[in-house]
This record gives C-alpha cells, structure tokens and sequence, in this order.
C-alpha cells in the first residue's frame, strides 16, 4: 500500500517511516509535487490533522494521512495545546518555543505535561482517526540534541531523561507519536491482509 504523509517536517516522515518499516510505501509532499501551504486552522489537534489530511486528499486524490500534535502543560492551563508549533508566533523556531515554554514554567512546582498525536488518514474515501499520549513533566532547563520541537524539555514518565537524550529507536517505542501509529500500523496491516 502507498500512502503519502502530509507533512514538510523531516523528523516526522523519519520517524513514521522506521515505524511502518517496509510494510507500506510512504510518499511526502514534495514526492507528489505538493508544495502548498496546507491550512492548519483547526480549534483541535483532530480537526487539525483532518483538515490536512482532506485537503491533500481532495487535492490529489491518494490514500493519505496527516497528524496533529500537542504539547499540554497543566500549569498553563493546557497551553500551548493546539498551537503547539506556533507558540512563540508564525515563524518561531522550535528553540524559540522552548524558550518561551522554560520562562512561563519558571518558579512553578506543578510540571505535569501531556503530549497527544492524533493521526487522520483517508482511505478508499473513509476517514479513520487514531490518537496517542504521553504523560511526562517539563524539564527546568533543555536537555540532550536529538529529536526535534520539544523533546530537550520534555521527560516521560518513568524517565529521567528528557526525548532528547534518547534515541531514536527508544523514543519510538514510548512517544504520543509511537502510540498513535501503533495503532494506525495495526489498523492499516488489518485491511491490507
């Protein structure tokens, strides 16, 4: 089966793609020759990864997935939530987000935080949804140089280690984007068997 992740982010397509394994054929935009900006104007993480998904699907009319991920810090009321990517403003850079995310979290003893993906794919003109989580708390500083977006500030439960200072394969058997795609990679081996 061939499906085409919606997504411009490198780390992302890496990611899943060492999860599917040689099972599925993941194709990224630029792959179809999709360069546009796709609306992400949802007010939550599924409505998010929807929206992406249908547009490339309308679009070029493939089999096709897209996700949605968010960071939810209690002590900021859920924030940054569903602006996860853009919390320091359009443009900003992961560091920029972290940055941000360390000065709001300062002095505050609670650091319990929850990262949640949602994946939405479209197949044969249906949608299925599927969600994974992680509980964790908020780093006081940022720790270690793998990953990408959150993970020097984000340590899982069980851990002392932030995402960032493990690799990729054990944060692939632990992460909120693992989980949801253990449960897509189950679901999609499910119908093509």
């Amino acid at each position: 089966m061939e499906l085409v992740f919606a997504t411009n982010n490198a780390h992302k397509l890496q990611e899943i793609t060492a999860m599917a394994g040689n099972f599925f054929t993941i194709k990224s935009l630029k792959d179809i020759q999709c360069f546009d900006e796709i609306p992400e104007t949802g007010a939550t993480l599924e409505a998010n990864a929807l929206q992406k998904a249908r547009y490339v699907h309308e679009k070029f009319g493939c089999n096709c997935f897209a996700d949605d991920t968010g960071l939810e810090i209690e002590a900021l009321d859920g924030a940054p939530g569903v602006y996860t990517a853009r919390f320091a403003g359009e443009g900003c850079s992961f560091d920029d987000n972290m940055n941000k995310t360390l000065s709001l979290m300062q002095g505050k003893e609670n650091r319990k935080a929850v990262f949640r993906t949602v994946i939405a794919c479209i197949i044969d003109e249906e949608e299925y949804v599927f969600e994974g989580e992680v509980h964790g708390v908020i780093a006081t500083e940022k720790m270690g140089n793998e990953g990408f977006g959150y993970d020097p500030i984000f340590i899982p439960a069980g851990y002392e280690t932030s995402f960032a200072q493990m690799q990729m394969s054990e944060k692939n058997k632990i992460s909120h984007r693992a989980r949801a795609c253990e449960e897509f990679l189950v679901f999609l081996r499910g119908i093509t068997n």
